[in-house]
């Protein structure tokens, strides 16, 4: 069998760090404090800057369509430390499907599946850690969605009335993070990563890898709106 062309990671990202490569301010953390890998390797989707957990990223231009595309249906797990202790009624309500609003306008979410854990998993620290009350309880729920909307498990939540403190994603279809801990991350091969995502490695695929965006420098073209091209994907 010939050798992929392409490179796959999983990487444990940590709390305060932005999914991306680039820094848009000198004391952010971003992927680049953490990652040396090829410039042309990519995130595929996010994690918000305040969740933490598994993050996968590849050159191979194919993962995004085939795990990503809503008919997929791939299935994300993510640990939710909550904000009091959830009620039966407000995890129905959840299972079922909210209103939760986004930029584009309401949405109403897919049914999902979600249970309260009957103690807090085993986690590595957060740090900073989550602010301690001691006269407010939180609660831990495992949440398993197969859409992926713009901060979508703290909108459900805070829709039921029970706000997120913590938010760790710990499995996307079959794939964990194994020992990883907080800022590692491990080389993957391509048929096992396939393998756990439940998908067929494509056939015949081109081999060409996604390349940064234009330098934003002075000399950088400019757009049709006049305006110049920004790099997210430059290292620094």
């Amino acid at each position: 069998m010939a050798k992929s062309p392409f490179k796959y990671y999983v990487f444990y990202k940590p709390y305060d760090v932005l999914t991306q490569f680039s820094k848009d301010k000198p004391d952010q953390k971003t992927l680049s404090d953490f990652l040396k890998v090829e410039p042309d390797v990519y995130p595929v989707g996010r994690l918000d800057k305040d969740s933490e957990g598994l993050l996968l990223l590849t050159n191979d231009p194919s993962i995004n369509s085939l795990l990503l595309h809503p008919r997929q249906e791939h299935k994300r797990t993510y640990w939710v430390q909550l904000d009091s202790d959830i009620t039966l009624e407000a995890l129905k309500k959840t299972a079922e499907g909210v209103d939760i609003k986004l930029p584009s306008g309401i949405h109403k979410t897919l049914p999902c599946q979600v249970k309260k854990l009957s103690k807090p998993p085993v986690l590595p620290e957060r740090t900073p850690p989550v602010r301690y009350r001691a006269q407010i309880p939180t609660s831990w729920v495992s949440i398993e969605l197969s859409e992926g909307k713009n901060r979508q498990v703290r909108r459900m939540f805070a829709a039921v009335g029970f706000p997120v403190l913590r938010l760790v994603r710990v499995q996307i279809v079959d794939l964990k993070l194994g020992k990883c801990l907080p800022g590692q991350y491990f080389d993957i091969k391509e048929e096992e990563l396939y393998k756990l995502l439940n998908m067929t490695v494509p056939k015949n695929r081109p081999v060409k890898t996604r390349t940064p965006a234009p330098d934003k420098s002075p000399q950088a073209p400019a757009s049709k709106s006049g305006r110049k091209y920004k790099d997210y994907r430059k290292r620094r």
